[in-house]
């Protein structure tokens, strides 16, 4: 009987050991999981590919320098189609794999309503990296959601007070007319309470155009604009709703220069086929533009691409959304090292985990370069009350070749964002019969 015994063990550690190892609870115990919900396909696939390849890059690339503390990342992607049940149903399949996801980030800002209902039942953070819920940014009332490095509020203040300072004064705009041509989906609905409230204070008068997605029929709302002739459009596009826009500003005479892009309208896909025809056209950015002369772009080319495990092509790295997918990933694994400072460096992070790592973000100057992030970004410090952490951003405006930066770091007003952010997530609270957070749960 011990000879067998014997025998049956060395058969399994001969034969079924790396299987173990690769499909049991041990790789599950040594593998942090990230679920990656992307769209590759369909009419946002030009801009949603180079964010997904950039996200998935990042991670490939902390593994490439060992892990967090040693924990290595597995992760799965899922193709959503920027369809916001499609995202739902990702999410539903991948939120219990390999051990259960460590945070989820949906790229979408219908999904981010649908899955907020979801999140604090599963307890899996929602990391929204610049969309989302804009008044998410409230922690007390959003435990689950972290907007980190801004909203579309602080999108639409930084643009505001752009164009505020080329006509010489917020004063400056009283009796001016800003349209915003806007995606009529709740990403491009977001902008309007906090340029409504700008629009009251400043005495400028705000012209509504929505644009059914995907955006390709946009001739009636130009007309509108050729007709009414404002001052400013701000865009609030994605996909090829943008180089639509651009094309049909060129074809009604409408200046480039006047126009502003929310960060999503401001990349290389939204432009690179108008080339000269969308020279002067501004957008806002999130922190970061194409960054191609970084540290984080040499690394990746080193570690990543020099070893034959590139996601996508060499020539997009380093571009504006390949820049935000990386950086969207970098700051979920830095809530999740966050986390481990607190629960155990070397250990696998619960989602309750990580959502306190978020939470407790401290990324100083010094850290940020250490990542490779040097003149990317600013420093973001989140809290229990603010899960946004920065509320900063700048205007880079496309030369007809490439994207340069052509203003000072702007910070969104908090005197104005703030009262916005307490009052609708106290509406939503009241909605969801949600009570805020006490000091006890902000230290849990």
């Amino acid at each position: 009987m011990k000879i067998r015994k014997l025998m049956l063990a060395v058969a399994i550690l001969a034969t079924g050991a790396s299987s173990l190892v690769a499909t049991g609870a041990y790789a599950q115990a040594k593998e942090q999981f990230f679920p990656v919900l992307s769209y590759r396909t369909g009419p946002y696939a030009p801009n949603g590919v180079p964010w997904a390849n950039g996200y998935v890059d990042y991670l490939k690339l902390v593994n490439a320098r060992g892990g967090i503390n040693g924990v290595k990342i597995s992760f799965e992607e899922c193709e959503t189609g920027y369809d916001t049940a499609r995202s739902v149903e990702c999410y539903e399949r991948l939120k219990g794999k390999n051990g259960g996801a460590t945070l989820v980030q949906p790229l979408s800002t219908g999904a981010t309503f649908a899955i907020t209902e979801k999140a604090p039942v599963d307890k899996i953070p929602v990391v929204t990296v610049g969309y989302g819920r804009s008044e998410s940014a409230d922690g007390s009332i959003f435990k689950w959601n972290f907007p980190i490095a801004g909203t579309y509020w602080v999108a639409a203040d930084a643009i505001l007070q752009a164009i505020a300072k080329k006509e010489g004064g917020f004063d400056k705009l009283k009796g001016k007319r800003i349209a915003l041509v806007y995606h009529d989906s709740p990403f491009g609905k977001e902008p309007i309470p906090l340029m409504q409230e700008r629009a009251a204070m400043h005495g400028f008068t705000l012209q509504l155009l929505p644009v059914t997605a995907p955006g390709v029929e946009q001739k009636a709302t130009w007309l509108q604009i050729r007709q009414s002739r404002p001052d400013y459009v701000a865009l609030w596009g994605w996909g090829i709703m943008n180089t639509t826009a651009i094309k049909e500003a060129q074809a009604t005479g409408y200046p480039r220069e006047k126009m502003y892009g929310v960060w999503w309208a401001g990349a290389e896909p939204d432009v690179k086929d108008v080339a000269d025809g969308a020279k002067g056209y501004n957008a806002v950015t999130m922190q970061h533009g194409a960054e191609p002369n970084s540290k984080l772009v040499k690394d990746v080319m080193a570690l990543v691409h020099g070893k034959g495990q590139g996601t996508g092509p060499k020539e997009e790295v380093g571009q504006v959304l390949y820049m935000r997918g990386a950086m969207s990933a970098m700051l979920g694994v830095e809530g999740l090292r966050s986390a481990q400072d607190r629960f155990g460096k070397g250990k696998i992070m619960t989602g309750e985990q990580v959502r306190w790592g978020l939470e407790n973000l401290n990324l100083t100057q010094a850290k940020l370069d250490a990542l490779g992030f040097a003149g990317v970004m600013r420093p973001i410090s989140t809290s229990c009350t603010d899960h946004m952490g920065s509320a900063w951003a700048r205007i880079h405006t496309w030369d007809g070749k490439e994207w340069k930066f052509t203003s000072d770091w702007l910070q969104a007003d908090e005197q104005v964002i703030k009262p916005l952010v307490k009052s609708t997530a106290a509406k939503y609270a009241a909605e969801k019969k949600l009570t805020a957070r006490t000091p006890a749960d902000c230290q849990s």
